[in-house]
């Protein structure tokens, strides 16, 4: 079954999606009633390997692991699962017979949210998932809703550098800009980021990371630390379009001779005007003599100054 169809036959709007990893029968199906008494969809592997794949496929809302698996082991299981972008941000809780606390610890270091010991309490499991279901799906609300205002959110680990997770407007946003997709983390993004993380960790905001294209700009903001090695960036495209039109309106200027001055303000040469607008530095010099003779002006300086000055009133937040 590919990821598709099984997306479409998992009704997720009505019900959370666990998958128990376990390679004794007696346990799935203790642990499979249990949850499907309880309103949850139910998916089941008996192998890593199978676990790996039907996570990818199915993208659960969180991992019941067995710690102790013939082959590929639950820790493994779970290493993989981090480091994949896609299957990053999907609580895993393991379900272990190892109570010393070397075990315990290194469930936790692999990613592990919670674990619990056999022999198995199917209420204690429950109530296990109920806390960190709750936990996932208020952290997927809050993204979800920075999407709809406009933000974008990744999380990048420091250490290797992986983008370990994004939301979907943080996705489109990534491939137009610098043509990545996860788990690959923009070069700009990561130097950015590890330049200023000694700041970060003193709880002190660095500056922020500006990519343009265009009239638009691409804008990165340091958020907050959510693991030992994990960061949460937001992300949010910012378009200077009105301010041109602004200009054009309140210049009367040409919608053309308004991108040029916008350009003027920004710093660009003629030359790098012609670039982005795809025109000659000869066209760009005779828009912006018309620009001259309309604003009253004779030099590039009080143009740019006369136009800031507008700018300004309308738009506080613009930088030149």
């Amino acid at each position: 079954m590919n990821t598709r169809t099984l997306e479409q036959t998992l009704d997720r709007a009505n019900s959370d999606v666990v998958l128990i990893v376990d390679d004794v029968p007696d346990n799935l199906a203790v642990l499979h009633d249990a949850l499907d008494e309880s309103g949850y969809t139910v998916l089941v592997a008996t192998r890593g390997e199978a676990a790996l794949l039907r996570a990818a496929q199915a993208l659960p809302d969180i991992i019941l692991l067995d710690a102790m698996m013939p082959g590929m082991d639950g820790f493994e299981v779970a290493r993989r699962l981090k480091a994949d972008a896609a299957t990053a941000h999907i609580p895993i809780v393991f379900m272990t017979g190892l109570t010393e606390t070397e075990y315990l610890v290194a469930a936790l270091n692999v990613g592990g949210v919670d674990y619990v010991t056999k022999p198995i309490k199917p209420k204690e499991v429950l109530a296990r998932i109920a806390v960190h279901l709750q936990g996932a799906r208020e952290k997927r609300q809050a993204r979800n809703a920075l999407d709809a205002f406009g933000y974008a959110t990744i999380t990048v680990r420091v250490s290797d550098g992986k983008l370990m997770w994004q939301t979907p407007l943080a996705r489109e946003l990534l491939q137009r800009y610098y043509g990545t997709v996860a788990p690959q983390t923009p070069d700009a993004v990561l130097g950015w980021l590890r330049r200023h993380l000694a700041a970060a960790e003193q709880q002190i905001e660095p500056p922020r990371l500006a990519i343009e294209q265009g009239a638009k700009r691409l804008t990165f903001r340091l958020h907050q630390q959510t693991g030992d090695d994990d960061w949460l960036i937001i992300m949010r495209e910012e378009s200077d379009e009105t301010v041109i039109q602004a200009m054009s309106l309140g210049f009367k200027l040409t919608a053309r001779e308004a991108e040029v001055l916008y350009w003027v303000v920004k710093g660009k040469t003629n030359r790098d005007i012609g670039d982005i607008l795809g025109s000659s530095p000869m066209t760009v010099k005779k828009h912006l003599e018309r620009v001259f003779v309309k604003l009253g002006v004779e030099t590039r300086t009080a143009a740019a100054g006369m136009a800031m000055s507008r700018i300004r009133q309308l738009h506080p937040q613009f930088e030149s």
